[in-house]
């Protein structure tokens, strides 16, 4: 079986996006494990960085090591209860995703349908 090398493309699209050099260096070097005092350096620095963008001094500014729905995920049930009325406009995969979280968590409340166009009516 021949190694599998992959023409270079330049991608526009939504992802999977092109992978700068600089990232695709710092993917070959050696793993570190979750506990790892060097990785925990890492995340302690990056807690940091996340303060100053958000302009929090939250000690529990976290960054979450996963998809952007596991991010969406994280924000709802962090922040939906049960019976707490909640809108989401489902205009697609995602919006459906997140209707989905907010009623695992509880939540409630109207649902705008999308129109004809694609767009979610604003009453």
């Amino acid at each position: 079986m021949q190694e599998f090398l992959p023409p270079r493309r330049l991608l526009l699209g939504p992802g999977p996006s092109m992978v700068h050099p600089r990232v695709l260096r710092a993917l070959s070097t050696p793993l570190l494990g979750h506990l790892d005092p060097a990785f925990l350096a890492v995340m302690k620095d990056i807690q940091t960085l996340l303060r100053q963008v958000f302009a929090t001094t939250n000690r529990f500014t976290i960054v979450i090591s996963g998809t952007g729905s596991a991010g969406m995920e994280a924000a709802i049930v962090n922040a939906v209860e049960p019976g707490d009325a909640v809108i989401v406009g489902v205009n697609g995969v995602f919006g459906t995703r997140l209707e989905t979280i907010v009623e695992r968590c509880g939540g409630s409340g109207p649902r705008p349908c999308r129109n004809i166009d694609g767009r979610v009516a604003a009453d």
